[in-house]
């Protein structure tokens, strides 16, 4: 295929898939990135180069010392900053675009929590939502590897993608990876209440509420908990000033 400069609608949905596919999955032999490379009209490695370009801005990839592409454009830099600038808008300008792109219609899937959506919503505006969801659920569980970041269990039927900040509070951040945790779904339901929270050390704080509880599961499956590591995801780090809003707002001292 002739070598030709990148668009930017190519690389809104190049970015897309970057957000969803786990770091060790980004190689030319990955079904989504082939399948991507044919309606792009582009080779496989071209594709995977360009995901490898974005992993290189990555600043959760840099602090472990892996290195992507390292010949990243100032066009990728530009995407990369639009996307962190409104994760919202362009998670479902992106999801358009590669629906067109595939010739598939733009679908809503249900969602683990559906949101409620206030009387007079539009059709259009509850798929955005239902979209959006679907694209940060699949952008947080790819960045954990598919596993709890308390527990490590990795069976992905029973992991949610909780937002820190919730969606309703931050628009800009509802669709931002870095405002997701990947958690079992008791974890999940314990954070969303305040009941569990992270340090500035990401490490597990239990709400006093919680801790005077006497029963043996809370016990054995939340308390035991207190301390322990977050376990980091491998891309899109959590924003330390996300959990601190987390602890200061939600967080049941």
């Amino acid at each position: 295929m002739p070598k030709r400069n990148w668009t930017r609608q190519e690389l809104i949905v190049a970015f897309n898939l970057y957000c969803r596919t786990p770091f060790g999955r980004i190689h030319t032999r990955n079904p989504e990135i082939i399948a991507l490379a044919e309606a792009l009209e582009r080779s496989p490695s071209a594709v995977s180069y360009k995901l490898a370009n974005f992993s290189s801005l990555d600043p959760a990839i840099l602090g472990r010392n892996l290195s992507g592409a390292s010949h990243s454009s100032r066009l990728d830099k530009e995407v990369w900053d639009e996307f962190n600038g409104n994760w919202d808008r362009l998670a479902f300008e992106s999801e358009q675009l590669l629906a067109n792109l595939l010739g598939r219609p733009l679908e809503a899937d249900p969602v683990e929590e559906p949101a409620d959506f206030p009387e007079g919503t539009t059709r259009d505006a509850a798929v955005k939502v239902r979209v959006n969801q679907r694209f940060f659920r699949q952008a947080v569980i790819a960045a954990y590897g598919a596993r709890c970041c308390i527990t490590g269990i990795s069976h992905t039927e029973l992991l949610n993608a909780s937002h820190i900040i919730p969606w309703r509070a931050d628009e800009p951040n509802r669709t931002n990876p870095r405002n997701g945790l990947c958690l079992s779904a008791l974890h999940d339901r314990a954070f969303d209440r305040g009941l569990i929270s992270f340090d500035e050390r990401l490490r597990v704080i239990i709400s006093p509420q919680l801790s005077r509880c006497k029963d043996d599961g809370v016990a054995r499956h939340l308390l035991s908990y207190k301390d322990s590591p977050l376990l980091p995801p491998k891309s899109f780090h959590p924003d330390p000033a996300f959990l601190e809003w987390h602890r200061s707002v939600l967080f049941q001292k």
